[in-house]
């Protein structure tokens, strides 16, 4: 059973996915820096937030937090 395993594909996690509920959108993608970010957009106030994984303090860290009409400006 093990040796069959080894051999069967894996799914692996990737940048890219969104996920869209009532309120809030969710989305995941590579950012230009290098690494991954998650955007949250906030449906109601039409604020977006970016946050990161920051490897000097192994924290996730708020990157910025604007109005979701700044990026069609």
């Amino acid at each position: 059973m093990l040796f069959v395993a080894n051999f069967m594909p894996l799914r692996v996690s990737s940048a890219a996915d969104a996920v869209k509920e009532r309120d809030f959108t969710l989305v995941t993608s590579r950012m230009t820096q290098g690494g991954e970010g998650l955007y949250i957009v906030d449906n109601r106030t039409g604020m977006v937030a970016v946050f990161s994984w920051d490897n000097a303090a192994r924290t996730i860290a708020l990157r910025a937090l604007r109005p979701v009409t700044d990026a069609f400006q």
